[in-house]
């Protein structure tokens, strides 16, 4: 069963999990195979229940010890852009999505989004690019992420935070 993750990290960021799970969305998913829609919650106000979305097999939880096992089961991950959620994607070779939260102020998750979106390691939106993102993704773009180099990643998040 072709399933996408959805995390959130311990952050909240109930726009995301309110579109991903809007009807328009769920369709989107659906017409590219996938079946099965795991979402991590955080800190939101919002856990839809599982019987909540008739197209897709729903599951959702706020926190995980670990959410390694629900990223290796999965076909896509859509995530916010923190830098540890990304990282943890990109390792485990899967294909991610990252939806950029623009409410935040002095956004460096944009700056991350940005760069390991040049370096074709993901693609980004924000929830209001979501559904366009979703309908129109080439995933077959993506390059592998080169894990080993924590220093270079550190130098960047160093200068993307002004450290």
């Amino acid at each position: 069963m072709r399933t996408v993750f959805v995390t959130v990290g311990t952050t909240s960021f109930d726009e995301l999990i309110d579109s991903i799970t809007c009807p328009h969305n769920v369709q989107a998913l659906r017409a590219r195979g996938y079946e099965r829609l795991v979402l991590q919650t955080g800190r939101g106000s919002i856990v839809p229940a599982a019987d909540s979305s008739p197209h897709v097999r729903l599951e959702a939880y706020r926190f995980k010890d670990s959410i390694a096992e629900d990223i290796k089961q999965a076909d896509l991950v859509i995530s916010h852009a923190g830098a540890g959620s990304c990282l943890e994607a990109l390792e485990a070779g899967k294909p991610l999505l990252v939806v950029v939260n623009d409410k935040l102020m002095n956004n460096h998750q944009l700056e991350l989004a940005r760069q390991l979106h040049l370096d074709s390691n993901l693609l980004y939106c924000t929830c209001s690019t979501l559904a366009e993102t979703l309908r129109t993704m080439d995933l077959s773009v993506l390059r592998p992420f080169s894990p080993g180099q924590p220093k270079n990643f550190a130098n960047f998040l160093d200068k993307a935070l002004g450290i």
